[in-house]
C-alpha cells in the first residue's frame, strides 16, 4: 500500500486532458469573470468614474483577448505548463500575445478607426499595456480555479489512500490472530486436552465479533470492552493454572466509540511473551479507565524472563500495524508508551475517543 502522497498535486496536474472540458460551475464562473473584466475594460481611462456608452468595437477588442485567453488557459496550461514544459508554454504564450497585438493593430483598429488609431502602429509597449492586464487576470483566475480543484482531488486521494491503508492493516489482524490461535489449538488437540472444545467455542465467539460485528470504522466502546473480556478469557484458558490474569474495566459505558480491534495486539503480545519466557507464575494485568471527557487509558502489564524470550518479541507485524492504525486514526489524540525491563513489559496507551 502507498504510505503517502509524494508529488500528488503534480501527478494530478499532469493528468489534465489536453483540451479541458468545462463543468457547469466553471462555465458560470468564467461567464461572471468575463462580464466583470469586460465592465472594467469599457471604463474610460480619462474619466474613471464614468462608463462609456456601449460600442460594438469594445466587444470585438475584448473578444480578441478572450480567444487568446482560452488558448492559453485551456490549451497551453494543461498541455505544457502542468506537464512542466515551461519553455514551450512561455514561447507559445508570447506568440499568442504577438498575434493578438497584430490582430488588434492591423485588422480591428484599421476596420473601426481607419483614420486615427488604425493609421499607424502605436508601438508594442502601448498595445501590451492594453492586452496584458486582461490576459493575466483571466488566465490567472483559471490557474487559481485549477489549483483549488486539484487540491480537492489531492484531499480526496489522501482520504482514499488512508481508507485503503486502514483496510489493508485491518485485514492483516484477523489472519494474524487466527494463525496464532490455530497453532495453540493444534497443540491442545495433539495432547487431547479436555479444554479443546471450550477453547474452540470461545475462539468462535471472538472470531464472530472480529469478522461480522466490527466492519465499521468505529464501534461502541462497551462492545469493544466486552470483546476484550472474551479475548482475554480465551488466552487465559490456555495458560491454565500457570499464573494469574486480571482484567478491570468499567462495567457500564455509553456515549463513546473506538476503532475496533486496536487493543487486541497488546493483550495478545502480553500472553505470548509471558508464555514464551516462562512456564509458571505468569502475571498479566489489564486495566481500562475512562474519564468523563472521553480519555481512555489502557494499561497492559506482564512479567517474563528476558533470558528465555526472543529478542524480536514485540517487533512483529501486529505491533507494527497497530502503531500505523493509531497514527492514522488518532494522530494527535493518542500517546503510546512501552516500558520494558528484564522482568516486566508494560504498555500504556492514552486515547481521546469520539462521542457516539
Amino acid at each position: 500500500m502507498p504510505n503517502g502522497l509524494p508529488n500528488a498535486y503534480i501527478y494530478i496536474m499532469n493528468r489534465q486532458p489536453i483540451v479541458q472540458h468545462l463543468s457547469k460551475k466553471e462555465l458560470i464562473f468564467q461567464l461572471v469573470l468575463h462580464a466583470l473584466v469586460f465592465s472594467f475594460y469599457v471604463i474610460d481611462s480619462s474619466h474613471p468614474n464614468k462608463v462609456n456608452t456601449f460600442h460594438w468595437y469594445d466587444v470585438v477588442f475584448f473578444l480578441n483577448y478572450t480567444i487568446a485567453n482560452l488558448c492559453i488557459s485551456y490549451l497551453l496550461l494543461p498541455k505544457f505548463f502542468y506537464t512542466k514544459k515551461y519553455l514551450a508554454f512561455f514561447g507559445l504564450t508570447i506568440i499568442i500575445l504577438a498575434l493578438v497585438i497584430l490582430m488588434e493593430e492591423f485588422v480591428i483598429e484599421k476596420w473601426y478607426f481607419p483614420d486615427s488609431r488604425g493609421a499607424g502602429f502605436p508601438g508594442v509597449m502601448f498595445s501590451l499595456g492594453q492586452v496584458l492586464p486582461v490576459i493575466v487576470i483571466l488566465s490567472g483566475f483559471k490557474f487559481a480555479w485549477d489549483a483549488l480543484r486539484n487540491q480537492r482531488k489531492v484531499e480526496e486521494l489522501k482520504a482514499i489512500i488512508k481508507e485503503g491503508e486502514l483496510t489493508f492493516l485491518k485485514s492483516q489482524i484477523n489472519p494474524h490472530f487466527l494463525f496464532n490461535n490455530l497453532n495453540n489449538l493444534y497443540s491442545y488437540a495433539v495432547v487431547k486436552s479436555a479444554k479443546t472444545p471450550e477453547i474452540i467455542l470461545e475462539l468462535s465467539s471472538v472470531l464472530r465479533y472480529m469478522l461480522y460485528e466490527c466492519k465499521e470504522s468505529s464501534v461502541p466502546l462497551s462492545k469493544e470492552i466486552e470483546h476484550l473480556r472474551n479475548f482475554t478469557r480465551l488466552y487465559e484458558m490456555q495458560i491454565e493454572e500457570r499464573g494469574n490474569v486480571s482484567f478491570e474495566a468499567p462495567e457500564s459505558i455509553s456515549g463513546f466509540v473506538i476503532a475496533p480491534l486496536i487493543l487486541n495486539v497488546f493483550i495478545e503480545n502480553a500472553f505470548k511473551h509471558s508464555q514464551s519466557g516462562q512456564s509458571e507464575q505468569i502475571v498479566i494485568d489489564i486495566r481500562l479507565t475512562l474519564s468523563d471527557e472521553g480519555k481512555l487509558t489502557f494499561v497492559c502489564q506482564n512479567n517474563y524472563k528476558a533470558a528465555n524470550i526472543d529478542a524480536n518479541a514485540g517487533k512483529g507485524i501486529g505491533l507494527s500495524n497497530v502503531r500505523k492504525r493509531l497514527n492514522l486514526l488518532y494522530h494527535d489524540a493518542h500517546e503510546l508508551e512501552i516500558q520494558q525491563t528484564d522482568l516486566m513489559y508494560k504498555v500504556t496507551l492514552e486515547m481521546v475517543l469520539n462521542e457516539n
